[in-house]
């Protein structure tokens, strides 16, 4: 159990002190309503209100402040569609060093304005990821940055736990944490975080129905590398990282698959019950506990909300 590749409890914990006079300690909210509905007890964890509105921030501010100097001056580069993008650029900017992030073309153009407005410079690939790792190498070797992979980056997996590590103190303790689960950072960070912390806390992850290769990596019982991603939850689109599906794997990390129409319905819910503005990405966690609410009854629950940053001219029509 103890793989020297695999980030460990340890380095949730170091994290969690590296990043605190960077990251917010988010809140956690309740609803009356929604525990009714869901006929459980809830506990949102808001990572849609963590400084450049996602979780992403906990991961990237990490790997950043964990270089050495003469390192992290060469600056850092990554790909993202969005979160990951902003995260770094702005952890960057908190030690004042460079950042390159790779976008894809057709990316949501609010996440885009906010990588540019923290200061890092974009550079724009084809919308696959194979165009995105290689102009991210290319960035890398021009300029002698340090590559910061959305999810597969062990220093990013043990920064992503440190929201788990926080939901499980301020709930008082959980039956079940659901995360979402797009290339794994968050939901094998959070498996990490819990087994730590010796809680009986079951992890389930909630995956788009039109991007599940991580449910279906788990059931074939090796990783799917080609998958097609048709799906709202434009932040869940990455394949499961080599790293992540080890890190499902050995802590038995169960993946529930949800359907786009069901998740918008959960962040309908959200905005109007919780008056929170969160993504299609975050509110797939309370999808999957109302698809399968029997399962859920009368447990404590935690679900933990990714990220806030929707693209609100594509919703209003603005």
């Amino acid at each position: 159990m103890n793989d020297p590749a695999l980030p460990g409890f340890a380095q949730v914990l170091a994290a969690a002190a590296r990043i605190a006079p960077h990251a917010h300690v988010t809140p956690v909210l309740r609803s009356r309503t929604l525990d009714e509905l869901a006929g459980a007890q809830l506990f949102f964890k808001c990572e849609n209100l963590q400084r450049a509105g996602a979780f992403k921030f906990r991961g990237a501010c990490n790997a950043v402040w964990s270089l050495p100097a003469e390192e992290a001056a060469r600056g850092v580069v990554t790909h993202s569609s969005g979160n990951h993008g902003a995260a770094l650029a702005l952890a960057a900017r908190t030690r004042g060093v460079d950042a390159h992030v790779v976008v894809p073309r057709g990316a949501v153009p609010a996440k885009l304005a906010a990588i540019a407005a923290y200061g890092a410079t974009l550079h724009e690939c084809e919308p696959t990821m194979a165009a995105r790792e290689a102009m991210a190498e290319a960035v890398r070797a021009r300029t002698g940055a340090r590559l910061v992979h959305p999810f597969t980056d062990p220093l990013v997996i043990a920064g992503q736990g440190t929201a788990a590590l926080e939901l499980l103190s301020q709930s008082g303790g959980l039956d079940v944490l659901l995360t979402p689960v797009g290339g794994g950072g968050l939901i094998g960070g959070s498996a990490i975080a819990v087994a730590g912390r010796g809680a009986v806390t079951r992890v389930v992850g909630a995956e788009p129905a039109g991007a599940s290769e991580a449910h279906d990596s788990l059931a074939r019982g090796e990783r799917i590398t080609v998958h097609p991603a048709d799906t709202v939850c434009d932040g869940l689109r990455g394949t499961i990282g080599e790293i992540n599906f080890a890190l499902l794997r050995r802590y038995q990390v169960e993946v529930i698959t949800v359907a786009d129409a069901d998740t918008l319905v959960a962040m309908r819910l959200l905005w109007q019950r919780l008056k929170l503005l969160v993504e299609p990405s975050s509110a797939i966690v309370l999808a999957a506990l109302l698809q399968q609410r029997e399962r859920f009854a009368g447990q404590r629950v935690g679900l933990l909300l990714s990220g806030g940053n929707v693209d609100l001219d594509a919703m209003l029509g603005g």
